[in-house]
């Protein structure tokens, strides 16, 4: 049984609304945008043409926008990161979405002049995620940790140099 439009414009809106809190206003805007595009979608798909951007291939003749420069500084956002490969905008460019790019984590920082210790997520993700860390006592204990291996990598090398060589038995 093929669903109706509204029925699945009313199923991404349910997704949608139920992540975060939403205004009935709210609601209604991305209802009937949702409904209008899978409407386009839909005419679209049965006349055999794409739709770019809310636009059909054959409304846009060849032409070719580029992308819009930003500065990597500006590509790390309060909310978003913005891909400077394909321009979307996501929480966090993932080491998988990097990947359709032909690059990695380390790559994509060294290509776009990124330092190699940024993070490539948005700054509130990053907040939240130190805070989390900071509220389970990780700092500390990474602290205890690099101290208590220094001082067995301390106590291996500190005998070993002290000690005068025997010598060999022939």
């Amino acid at each position: 049984m093929t669903k109706k439009i509204y029925e699945i414009a009313a199923e991404i809106v349910q997704a949608q609304a139920s992540v975060g809190k939403m205004t009935p206003e709210e609601i209604e805007v991305i209802l009937l945008k949702t409904f209008g595009m899978l409407q386009k979608m839909r005419s679209a798909e049965e006349e055999g043409t794409l739709l770019l951007q809310g636009r059909r291939t054959e409304d846009v003749q060849g032409e070719s926008r580029p992308l819009e420069k930003i500065s990597p500084k500006d590509s790390i956002q309060e909310n978003k990161v913005i891909c400077l490969e394909c321009g979307v905008e996501m929480r966090q460019l993932t080491t998988k979405h990097l990947t359709s790019h032909g690059l990695n984590p380390r790559d994509y920082k060294k290509k776009w002049g990124f330092p190699l210790k940024q993070s490539l997520s948005a700054r509130s993700l990053s907040r939240a995620r130190s805070r989390a860390a900071k509220k389970r006592g990780l700092p500390e204990n990474l602290v205890k940790f690099q101290e208590e291996r220094k001082l067995k990598k301390g106590q291996s090398e500190v005998p070993a140099a002290g000690r005068p060589e025997e010598p060999k038995k022939a």
